[in-house]
């Protein structure tokens, strides 16, 4: 459990459009094995520490003749942002994917103060 150590906290979110292969025969619609597709994500202001993020699907279009294999995780998380990781591997193919994801964390406040 990550406990705060502030009053002030924060909440971020968004959605973005990971790819869209299907448009252009990309790799992770025509490829085989492991495929890894990163995008970073910048908060809209930073956060005192490393927040709390959670990723998840919003929309995907996958090929119905192959198995579902997906993993979407946030990654190298820090004050400023995450990245957005989507993984598949095998046959799946994947057309296109959206993620929806939320940053929860402490702010930083006009009494801090740090020494040096």
């Amino acid at each position: 459990m990550k406990r705060f150590d502030n009053k002030l906290i924060g909440i971020d979110q968004g959605e973005i459009v990971l790819f869209s292969d299907y448009e252009s025969d990309g790799d992770m619609w025509v490829g085989e094995g492991d495929r890894t597709r990163l995008h970073t994500i910048r908060f809209t202001e930073r956060f005192r520490t490393p927040p709390v993020v959670h990723c998840a699907l919003s929309m995907w279009d996958i090929d119905s003749g192959t198995n579902a294999r997906i993993e979407v995780s946030a990654e190298n998380i820090a004050e400023e942002g995450f990245e957005v990781v989507f993984r598949t591997w095998a046959d799946t193919h994947v057309a296109r994917a959206r993620v929806r994801w939320m940053a929860i964390g402490e702010l930083h406040h006009d009494d801090d103060w740090e020494l040096y």
